[in-house]
């Protein structure tokens, strides 16, 4: 028997692994991917590193090339829009009329750079499509100062590429230390000094108040700059299954199989709010995340009984320095470093009372599977802090 056609809207990360391995798994039925994009899947964490840094371009990007959907029998539809869903009928409208009809609907509609409500904002450019990253690129060539708001991931990726191109650059963070909601205030205060270290004017506990054609006012001082990004969070592109009746709650609502709440609808990638089985319902906006569910999507279209189970992992590159960090922690949790934060190579853990909740290893490599085998255990921070300990010997029992 034939199996149901599959319609995936959105065409990332996420879309183009979960086609890839619903082919590869052997999936006969038809496969179509909508994206609004005229181009077909790419990885967007080149978007604020090599392509930023001139050292890469949007070809590196393409999780295929085009000829790879044809060769595989998958309908691959760009530059088109999802326009509405009936679930009833089992059916998509894209922007030109066309009607998809489908056995299962997987969304994977990804997210869109949120915007601060301030005079001008308008003016400030934002990271999130691979135009917006070759326009920057060459904005940097003829720009002598930047402006970053938000001194998040993205924002401190863009500020390190700005710094490479030899801009002047001012970060501005609302917050009192950056990333400190996911690594809390010593490891937020660690990227701060290695941005000021490399000739950043990064300004905490600061809020934008307007952006004009000269700069940004913030503080009550106006910042005069060439160039003023905007890099201040995303937000999920739920419109689509807010209208057709989804359950939606900081993301499409799904369960561990990424099922939402009507029926033959799945969602996956940075607009799922899935339900982890062990940390609950939990929006990733990551790109391993985006790999990991679009195989698992496909997976459970199989008959496959997989679950979202897996640690959250992420990685950035600033400057000299790589990073890797898998788990969830918490502000809160206690920090424990293994190796010497001076010397710019170091693991360090959060741990909530002796349970490790997260690990990240900064230019220490090949060590991230032993990190995720800590996630969950119970140790000795003692033991954990202890460089001649091996990891594979820290966890008890």
């Amino acid at each position: 028997m034939s199996q149901p056609d599959v319609v995936i809207v959105g065409a990332g990360l996420a879309a183009a692994k979960a086609a890839t391995a619903l082919r590869d798994g052997g999936y006969d039925g038809a496969v179509t991917i909508v994206g609004e994009e005229p181009h077909p899947p790419y990885e967007r964490p080149p978007l604020s590193k090599d392509i930023l840094l001139g050292k890469g371009s949007r070809d590196d990007a393409l999780v295929h090339p085009r000829e790879w959907y044809d060769e595989h029998d998958v309908t691959l539809l760009t530059g088109r829009r999802a326009e509405k869903l009936d679930p009833a009928a089992h059916q998509v409208v894209l922007d030109d009329g066309t009607v998809l009809d489908y056995g299962k609907l997987v969304l994977a509609t990804g997210a869109r750079p949120r915007v601060l409500d301030v005079p001008g904002a308008a003016r400030a450019l934002t990271l999130r499509r691979v135009e917006d990253s070759e326009a920057l690129l060459g904005a940097f060539a003829s720009a002598s100062s930047l402006v970053v708001i938000g001194a998040g991931w993205i924002g401190l990726e863009v500020a390190a590429a700005a710094r490479e191109a030899a801009l002047d650059v001012t970060v501005l963070e609302v917050a009192p230390v950056p990333l400190a909601t996911v690594l809390g205030e010593k490891l937020g205060s660690y990227f701060a000094d290695l941005h000021r270290k490399h000739g950043v004017d990064l300004r905490t506990s600061t809020g934008v108040e307007s952006i004009s054609e000269t700069g940004v006012t913030a503080g009550g001082e106006e910042i005069r700059a060439d160039l003023v990004v905007m890099g201040v969070g995303a937000v999920p592109n739920t419109e689509l299954a807010e209208a057709a009746g989804l359950e939606v709650d900081g993301g499409v609502v799904v369960d561990q199989h990424f099922t939402a709440s009507l029926p033959d609808i799945l969602a996956i990638g940075d607009v799922a709010a899935a339900r982890h089985t062990d940390l609950g319902p939990l929006r990733v906006e990551h790109w391993d995340n985006a790999i990991r569910q679009g195989k698992a999507v496909a997976a459970v279209l199989l008959g496959q009984d997989v679950a979202y189970d897996w640690q959250p992992y992420f990685f950035t590159d600033q400057y000299d320095l790589g990073m890797e960090y898998v788990g969830r922690g918490k502000a809160s949790d206690d920090v424990v470093i293994r190796g010497d934060l001076d010397s710019g190579e170091f693991i360090a853990f959060w741990l909530d009372g002796i349970r490790v909740t997260a690990g990240m290893n900064v230019n220490v490599w090949d060590v991230n599977d032993d990190l995720r085998a800590l996630v969950g255990r119970t140790v000795d921070a003692t033991r954990l802090a202890d460089p001649s300990v091996a990891l594979t010997e820290v966890a008890d029992g």
